[in-house]
């Protein structure tokens, strides 16, 4: 049976993905953890791995082309199979379910209904059978909305006692485990590695070995999904369809381009390092792949566009500028819109206001020089400022406050935020009771949460 495979949030703040390169392509044989693809998330170009056996039937996101979260990636199935149901979107909208039924808490509790509950609440109706718990996407931080399973600790099949760690999942704050509150087997895992839900969304079912659940994974929704909410959906994926028709046609036509409507080229990635090493204009090159791509032997065979032959040798004339006004668009990183998003919310939600004072640095620099000829010693000018401001809000305690409609708060503690730079963005570690630190604690401080940053590990504790 055909598996619908759709673009993955490989990051916690992931809302779209990129295609930067197809390992495979639509006819070839797909083994379960080959890499289907590599994907340029909001915070780095990951590659993306097949949970499923088959062959490729059908690719729905071109290299350099970029599609939401959940939008249609790929098809995999058996060759040959008829996957035009699929494209066009249709999908059985399920029997009708008893009035009689067992439902399931967003916390993963049984509850008995006498009547059909509406999916206006945080309950969504399934028949679940006696000893049987779905266990839902956790809400594991205060503003988390999704969450993606980085790692499964336990398979399908394996018994699962309480207590036990069952997988990390990636909020939006930071990687944490998440364990079991019911002991049984782990009869079905609802999302792969790497994939994302909402808050609430079916994550794993667990009840007695054996148990049949495949109703209950096939027809479970999150409260408020309705069989009308699959129906609006549908246009898209036709949309999607006719779009694949559409391009088809054009690469078939004589004139290639190598751009799409809204101005992007498409180049591959080995072409595009080969141009970069050349010096040569992705704008010059006319590219002879897939719907106008510009691969490696168009820049192998490029020819820079030279001078009118009359112009040589002339001399005494008054040569007038003939260039013509040019540039290179950059699309925007998804890290890069959520922090313009973010940043922009803060703008317009928190009062701001800029202190400047001058400082002469002279006894600064004399004084690090000075403690760092202590042996196995070393701090930097970002330790001695971020000590400077934790002394500085102790002695101003309103600076170090909150506001609230009724009150303020005058924090007694001081922690200070320390940017950290990762790819494409910051990330926040917090030094926490820094005016009760010395340099070198915090210098040490710094140091571990910058790593830690850098390698995602930091804790929701530490930012």
């Amino acid at each position: 049976m055909a598996e619908v495979i759709n673009m993955p949030r490989l990051s916690d703040t992931m809302e779209e993905g990129t295609v930067a390169t197809w390992l495979k392509k639509v006819g070839d044989k797909v083994e379960e953890g080959d890499i289907l693809a590599e994907i340029e998330t909001d915070k780095a170009t990951m590659e993306f791995e097949s949970f499923h056996e088959g062959v490729l039937l059908h690719i729905g996101v071109q290299e350099g082309e970029t599609t939401k979260v959940d939008e249609l990636l790929a098809i995999i199935g058996d060759k040959g199979e008829d996957i035009s149901g699929l494209l066009n979107g249709s999908a059985s909208n399920g029997e009708e379910k008893e009035e009689t039924k067992n439902t399931v808490t967003s916390s993963g509790v049984e509850k008995s209904q006498e009547e059909p509950q509406s999916n206006s609440g945080s309950v969504s109706e399934v028949e679940i059978p006696d000893g049987v718990t779905v266990v839902t996407m956790p809400r594991l931080s205060d503003t988390m909305e999704e969450g993606t399973v980085a790692t499964w600790l336990k398979k399908a099949g394996d018994v699962v006692e309480e207590g036990d760690i069952l997988a990390e999942i990636e909020t939006d704050k930071a990687t944490m485990e998440f364990e079991s509150f019911q002991s049984g087997t782990l009869l079905h895992v609802g999302l792969n590695e790497g994939e994302s839900a909402k808050v609430d969304a079916l994550l794993a079912i667990i009840g007695p070995k054996g148990t049949d659940v495949s109703n209950i994974a096939k027809n479970f929704k999150v409260a408020g999904s309705t069989s009308e909410t699959a129906k609006e959906e549908t246009p898209k994926v036709e949309a999607k369809k006719e779009d694949t028709k559409q391009v088809s046609k054009a690469s078939s036509s004589p004139s290639i381009s190598t751009s799409s409507s809204n101005g992007r080229i498409f180049v591959s990635p080995l072409a595009k390092k080969l141009a970069e090493e050349k010096g040569i204009d992705f704008s010059q090159v006319s590219g002879t792949g897939d719907h106008g791509r510009i691969i490696k032997k168009d820049i192998e065979n490029f020819t820079p566009r030279s001078a009118s032959p009359a112009s040589a040798g002339t001399a005494n004339i008054k040569f007038v500028p003939s260039g013509q006004e040019d540039f290179d668009e950059v699309p925007n990183s998804n890290m890069r819109k959520a922090i313009a998003k973010n940043l922009a919310k803060s703008k317009f939600t928190a009062p701001h206001y800029y202190l400047n004072v001058e400082f002469d640095m002279e006894n600064a620099i004399a004084f690090r020089k000075q403690y760092n000829s202590i042996p196995d010693t070393k701090i930097s000018y970002n330790d001695m400022i971020v000590k400077a401001c934790a002394l500085a809000l102790k002695q101003h305690p309103q600076v170090n406050s909150q506001w609230f409609d009724d009150r303020m708060k005058l924090n007694n503690h001081i922690h200070i935020g320390v940017a950290v730079a990762v790819p494409d963005g910051l990330l926040v570690p917090v030094v926490r009771f820094a005016n009760e630190q010395s340099l070198t604690q915090i210098g040490t401080a710094v140091k571990e949460y910058a790593g830690k940053a850098r390698n995602k590990k930091l804790g929701l504790d530490e930012m």
